[in-house]
């Protein structure tokens, strides 16, 4: 039928006609409930711009022994945090989130492998808070050496704020709908009985790039286009009708 298709989820209970054991129920859970009950679930949404923007950057060297690996990688990586510090990357915003050396090893059939070489890794995860400078600080930290981009998310430095709009549109959405099936039902809404959050939910938005080589120092920076975020909220509302 055309009512269904109008709400994602919806119950009426009407409390004087349920069975003795299930009319206690409800009215242990809603007390003084006198009218029929009608619950509701309806999802609220808001869309922002991002401020954040979240890079995983590093440096991976090779050589011949583990230790020169290593140390050939920490000159490189110490360069790079130096050139994030002067793009304008704040130190509390520059975390390590990976360093590794493990060995290269060459597989010949019928043979043990043999190791010819060791790789050295290490990233950090940088916070650009200007996300309009995203694209320069990307080329700062190549022209130091790096070598392994390993994208770029965007996010909301406050998600609060987006979900208090999204969780606001939602409530609307709940109580039209309810008005709607209270007209249709020949009721009126009374009350609402309870709310339940179904959780919000405002995922970064990842955007993958790719930078091995050192660009011309007279090139525009990387474009990065940060879009919009979608930040979604569900609710279940429980309304009474008389």
């Amino acid at each position: 039928m055309q009512v269904m298709k109008a709400a994602a989820a919806f119950a009426v209970l009407a409390a004087a006609a349920v069975a003795p054991a299930a009319h206690a129920q409800t009215q242990t859970e809603h007390a003084h409930v006198e009218g029929t009950l009608l619950s509701v679930s309806a999802d609220g949404t808001s869309e922002a711009r991002p401020d954040l923007a979240t890079i995983n950057l590093g440096v991976t060297t090779e050589a011949q022994t583990a230790a020169a690996a290593l140390a050939d990688n920490a000159r490189r990586m110490t360069a790079l945090v130096a050139a994030l510090r002067r793009a304008g990357v704040a130190e509390r915003d520059i975390q390590t989130s990976n360093v590794s050396v493990y060995p290269q090893q060459q597989y010949v059939e019928g043979q043990q492998p043999r190791i010819t070489g060791y790789q050295a890794n290490n990233s950090v995860t940088a916070k650009v808070r200007n996300i309009d400078n995203t694209g320069r600080v990307i080329d700062a930290a190549v022209a130091a050496g790096g070598n392994a981009i390993n994208g770029v998310s965007f996010s909301r430095a406050d998600p609060d704020a987006q979900l208090d709009i999204a969780r606001r549109g939602a409530i609307a959405e709940a109580r039209r709908r309810a008005e709607l099936y209270a007209n249709a039902l020949g009721m009126r809404v009374q009350r609402i009985v309870a709310v339940q959050e179904g959780g919000g939910y405002a995922p970064p938005m990842p955007v993958a790039v790719e930078r091995f080589a050192m660009r011309d120092a007279a090139a525009a920076s990387t474009p990065v286009s940060p879009g919009e975020i979608e930040t979604r909220v569900s609710v279940s509302v429980t309304f009474e009708l008389r």
